[in-house]
C-alpha cells in the first residue's frame, strides 16, 4: 500500500495505491476483507463513511434470523434442496442460489468460530426453526441483534489482522479506465478545505458492500446511519437487477425498528392522529367483526412483510389501512400498548380465529392490556424500546409502512462480479434475491457473496495487476467533475433538508409499496431534472454538509434508476406481486377502499425473468431490458474429475 499526494487542477489530492479496496464496514464488507487475507491478498484496505454506521450494526427485529442449511436432528436437507427453495422465490439466478446454499454451512461455521454464539443443544447440534418461505427449519438466531453481533465479531478479526480502515470517506465515483474499474474517488467528510476534500484509491479490484439504497425513501426502517451508495454504481454503468422487488412492513419511525412478532401478537391498539390532535381508532372503523380485526392484527406478527397475496383475505389489509391514514389522510399512526383495541377492559379471546386463540392460550396471555401481555410474553421486546428512549408504558409508538429490505440491486455473476470488470458487489447492494426469500437469507447471502468475491480476486490477482492500470487522465477527470459540483453547491443559501424531504417523501408515496404507472413517470422526470441540474438547485452554506449533499445526489440517481425499472415492469405487463401493489383499472378492490387500491395479482408470467436497467450518465438516459434467469445448476460431480479440476484451477473460473 502506497500513499502519495498528486496535484490536480491546483489542489492536493491524496492517493492510495493497493491491490483491493473494500467499501463498507458491515458484515459483508468485513468478511470480504478477512477472506481476502485468508486467500493471500494482503495489500487491501476498507473504506467507510463511518465505522459504526450501517444496517448490519444498527438493525434487528423481534428475533433476527440467520438462514443456513439444516444441521440438526434428522431433517433431510442438501445444497440442491436449499438452492431450489431460493430459486423458487421467482426471478432468482440459479448460480447465485446454488452458491448461497452450498457455502451456507462454511460461512455459518466461520461466524461461529469467530465468536457468534448461535445456540446448540447438549449434543452440539445447531438447532433451528422455520422462518417465512422456509420448508425445512433452517433458521437460527442469537436474538434481536444477530447482525450486530456478527459485525462486531468480524470487526475484531479484521482488526486482529491489522487490516487498514479509512474512516469518514464517502465514495462518490467509481473510476474506470478502458471500461474496467480501476479505483474509487472519495469525499473526505471531515475535510477543512479543498486540499483535503478528495481521496483517490488506485485499486486493482474494488468490492462494494454498501448495503441497500435506503436513502431513497422517507418511510424506511433502515437505521439512520445507513443510506447506501447504489447511485454511484449506477452512474458508473453497473446494471440494476430486479429493482422492482423490495420488502415493506410496519415499523416504528423513531426509533426505526420492525414491529413484527410479539409486538403484534399482543394485539395493540392502532390509532391515527390528525393535525388538530383528534384520534381515530381506524381499524375499528374498517372491520365490522371484532374477532376478524383482532385475528388479523395477531397474524401481522408473523406475516410481517406486506404481501399482495395477503391483502384480500389476509393480514396485509392492515398495511394498506396504515398507508391510507398516512398518505391519503395526512395523519400520523401509532401503536398504543396501554389500552386494548375497541376500548375494552377484557378482549373477547373466544372470537379470535383458532390459530391466534390457541397461541395466546398456550402462552397464558389471555389477560390484561397489550403492555402487560408484551411484558409477560417477551420482556426483552419491551426493554428494547426502553433502551432507545421510548417507554411503551407511558407513550404511544409512531409507525408507518416502511421500506425494510431490497431484494434486487446490482446485477452480479456467480462470483459476485458486476458487468464492470474488477468491480464486485456483496451484501444487500447485490441483487441476488428475487420476489420472495426465506427470512434471514440476506445475512447468509452477504457472507457467501463476500467470500466468492475474495476467492475470485485471489485466483485472478496476477491477471488483474497486468490489466487494470488506472489512467491519470481518468482520475483527473473525476476530481475535476466533483470539484465543479462541490463549488457549485456551496454558497450562502441552504435548501438541502427541504429538498431531501421533498424527494424522499415522493419516493415513499409513489414508488414504495403502492405504485401507479402515471405517478411513476412524473416522479422519474422530477428526479432526472434534479440530477441534471444538481449543482444549480442544491445549495448548502457549509463545507461540513457536502457529504449530505452527495447523499442526496446518490439517492436521486438511485430513485431515477429504480423508478425507471418499476415503470418498465408495468409497461411490459407486470402486475402486483411480492411487496409491491401496482394500481390497475381492472382486478380486485379491497372492501371499503379507494379506487387507487384496485390491483391485479401477478399471474406468474415473469417468474423466470430478470428485469434490468442501465443508466448512461453521459446523456442521462436509461436502457431497460429483460432476460431469462440463469438456470439452477445440477451441482455435484464425479469426484475424480472435480478433484483434478480443483488441483488445476481451484474451480474458480
Amino acid at each position: 500500500m502506497i500513499e502519495s499526494i498528486v496535484k490536480i487542477n491546483g489542489i492536493d489530492v491524496k492517493k492510495v495505491t493497493l491491490d483491493c479496496v473494500v467499501i463498507g464496514t458491515g458484515a459483508a464488507g468485513y468478511n470480504a476483507s478477512i477472506r481476502l487475507t485468508d486467500y493471500g491478498v494482503n495489500d487491501i484496505a476498507i473504506v467507510t463513511e463511518g465505522i459504526y454506521m450501517g444496517t448490519s450494526r444498527n438493525t434487528g427485529s423481534d428475533k433476527q434470523t440467520y438462514y443456513k442449511m439444516n444441521l440438526c436432528a434428522d431433517y433431510p436437507d442438501s445444497p440442491k434442496a436449499m438452492a431450489q427453495d431460493f430459486f423458487n422465490g421467482k426471478c432468482v439466478d440459479g448460480d447465485n442460489a446454488y452458491a448461497e446454499a452450498a457455502l451456507s454451512v462454511n460461512c455459518f461455521l466461520h461466524l461461529c468460530e469467530l465468536g457468534v454464539e448461535f445456540p446448540v443443544n447438549r449434543y452440539g447440534e445447531y438447532v433451528g426453526y422455520k422462518t417465512d418461505h422456509d420448508p425445512r427449519a433452517r433458521a437460527t438466531s442469537v436474538g434481536p441483534l444477530t447482525s450486530k453481533m456478527m459485525t462486531e465479531c468480524l470487526e475484531r478479526e479484521a482488526l486482529k489482522r491489522n487490516i487498514k480502515i479509512y474512516d469518514k470517506l464517502q465514495v462518490i465515483e467509481f473510476i474506470k479506465t478502458n471500461g474496467t474499474c480501476t479505483g474509487i474517488l472519495c469525499l473526505n467528510k471531515v475535510a477543512a478545505n479543498e486540499n483535503e476534500r478528495f481521496v483517490i484509491f488506485d485499486a486493482k479490484n474494488v468490492i462494494t458492500a454498501t448495503g441497500g439504497p435506503a436513502g431513497m425513501y422517507n418511510d424506511t426502517v433502515f437505521p439512520l446511519g445507513h443510506h447506501g451508495a447504489s447511485g454511484v454504481a449506477f452512474e458508473a454503468g453497473v446494471i440494476g437487477k430486479n429493482l422492482t422487488e423490495w420488502q415493506y412492513g410496519l415499523a416504528s419511525t423513531n426509533p426505526r425498528w420492525n414491529v413484527s412478532g410479539t409486538y403484534m401478537q399482543v394485539l395493540p391498539r392502532f390509532v391515527s392522529v390528525d393535525s388538530e390532535g383528534n384520534e381515530y381508532e381506524f381499524l375499528n372503523e374498517y372491520f365490522d367483526d371484532i374477532g376478524v380485526c383482532l385475528s388479523k392484527i395477531f397474524r401481522k406478527g408473523y406475516e410481517w412483510p406486506f404481501d399482495c397475496k395477503k391483502v384480500l383475505s389476509g393480514s396485509s389489509i392492515i398495511d394498506l389501512l396504515v398507508f391510507r391514514e398516512c398518505v391519503l389522510k395526512g395523519r400520523r399512526v401509532y401503536l398504543d400498548f396501554r389500552k386494548n383495541p375497541y376500548g375494552l377492559d377484557n378482549l373477547p379471546y373466544d372470537k379470535l380465529d383458532s390459530e391466534a386463540r390457541e397461541y395466546l392460550e398456550n402462552a397464558h396471555a389471555c389477560f390484561g392490556n397489550p403492555l402487560e401481555r408484551l411484558q409477560f410474553m417477551n420482556m426483552p421486546a419491551y426493554d428494547l424500546y426502553l433502551s432507545k428512549g421510548v417507554d411503551l408504558k407511558t407513550e404511544m409508538l409512531e409507525i408507518a409502512l416502511c421500506a425494510q429490505h431490497n431484494n434486487g440491486g446490482l446485477d452480479v455473476d456467480m462470483w459476485w462480479q458486476t458487468n464492470i470488470p474488477h468491480l464486485f458487489a456483496c451484501g444487500e447492494v447485490a441483487g441476488s434475491h428475487g420476489v420472495y426469500r426465506p427470512g434471514g437469507s440476506a445475512l447468509n447471502a452477504g457472507q457467501v457473496g463476500s467470500m466468492r468475491c475474495a476467492q475470485y480476486i485471489s485466483k485472478h490477482l496476477d491477471n488483474s495487476l497486468a490489466n487494470t492500470e488506472m489512467s491519470f487522465e481518468d482520475a483527473q477527470n473525476a476530481v475535476i467533475k466533483h470539484l465543479a459540483i462541490t463549488r457549485g453547491i456551496l454558497g450562502n443559501e441552504d435548501n438541502l433538508s427541504a429538498l431531501t424531504e421533498k424527494y424522499t417523501k415522493k419516493m415513499s408515496e409513489v414508488a414504495g409499496p403502492i405504485r401507479n404507472a402515471d405517478l411513476l413517470e412524473g416522479a422519474i422526470k422530477d428526479a432526472d431534472d434534479a440530477i441534471r441540474n444538481f449543482d444549480k438547485i442544491v445549495k448548502i452554506s457549509s463545507q461540513n454538509k457536502l457529504w449530505l449533499a452527495y447523499r442526496l445526489r446518490d439517492a436521486l440517481i438511485a430513485q431515477a434508476v429504480y423508478m425507471t425499472g418499476m415503470a418498465y415492469y408495468v409497461m411490459k405487463g407486470g402486475k402486483s406481486r411480492g411487496s409491491a401493489l401496482y394500481t390497475s383499472r381492472n382486478g380486485d378492490l379491497p372492501a371499503k377502499m379507494e379506487e387507487m387500491f384496485r390491483f391485479e395479482l401477478d399471474d406468474g408470467a415473469f417468474n423466470d425473468t430478470v428485469f434490468e436497467v442501465k443508466y448512461n450518465s453521459h446523456n442521462n438516459t436509461f436502457v431497460c431490458d429483460s432476460r431469462p434467469v440463469r438456470p439452477l445448476p445440477e451441482g455435484g460431480g464425479f469426484f475424480e474429475n472435480v478433484w483434478r479440476e480443483y488441483r488445476e484451477t481451484k474451480n474458480i473460473f
